[in-house]
């Protein structure tokens, strides 16, 4: 089904406006204390879910400083360009989605956990769509590492499309391909602006989690927002 490029309405030109601040501190997902201590067999993990500057913010909020997730970039995968602009990808002529790429150590927090958090922080039931932005580099996708990593993300998939949502969800699930880095200014662009554009659709939901979830079990205040 082909769906057509989106205009660059007032959302876009209000996020891609916003600029860069040089001032602002640079949150690190590890202390020195706490790096010393993660566990050298780290994995990667890749998903979209909508604006990248929000789903950056939510993984590092939940999950940095120790508590799993090591390092974490936003950037575009699964289009068909090399060398990808943020003012291309906003075309949707690119085929890419913006997404959140991640370095975590699973000693600390199980690929399904993040994956649970993942469904829990923004709608996977709209289609090319989160809140006010629309259009295919706003999908929700899980870019899988391996055969594994596969069969969890559809484990993980059905059990919240019939649990949480009582209803397909919209994820795609794909294997990890090329991916690029986004532009410098829009890493970490929520802690160096904190009152920039935030999709109203990436939220935390308390659903019921019935998976294995390493952090989130033993750390129950994380559930909150």
């Amino acid at each position: 089904m082909a769906f057509a490029a989106p205009a660059f309405g007032s959302t876009f030109f209000s996020r891609i406006a916003r600029q860069f601040s040089t001032s602002s501190p640079f949150l690190a997902l590890t202390t020195p204390s706490t790096s010393r201590t993660m566990s050298t067999n780290t994995q990667t993990a890749t998903v979209a879910a909508g604006c990248f500057w929000g789903v950056e913010h939510l993984f590092r909020k939940h999950f940095g400083n120790g508590k799993g997730v090591l390092e974490a970039k936003v950037g575009y995968s699964g289009g068909h360009s090399a060398n990808p602009s943020y003012r291309a990808v906003c075309t949707g002529e690119t085929g890419h989605a913006e997404a959140l790429q991640m370095t975590f150590d699973p000693s600390i927090v199980s690929y399904r956990a993040l994956l649970e958090f993942f469904y829990r922080m923004h709608d996977p039931t709209t289609l090319n769509r989160q809140g006010g932005d629309i259009g295919t580099q706003y999908r929700s996708v899980i870019f899988t590492h391996g055969e594994e990593q596969d069969q969890i993300a559809r484990e993980v998939t059905e059990k919240v499309s019939q649990e949480w949502y009582k209803q397909p969800v919209s994820t795609a699930i794909v294997g990890a391909g090329q991916w690029w880095d986004a532009e410098d200014y829009h890493q970490l662009y929520l802690t160096k602006n904190p009152d920039g554009y935030e999709c109203p659709a990436q939220y935390v939901e308390l659903f019921p989690l019935r998976h294995e979830s390493t952090l989130l079990i033993d750390r129950p205040h994380l559930l909150a927002s």
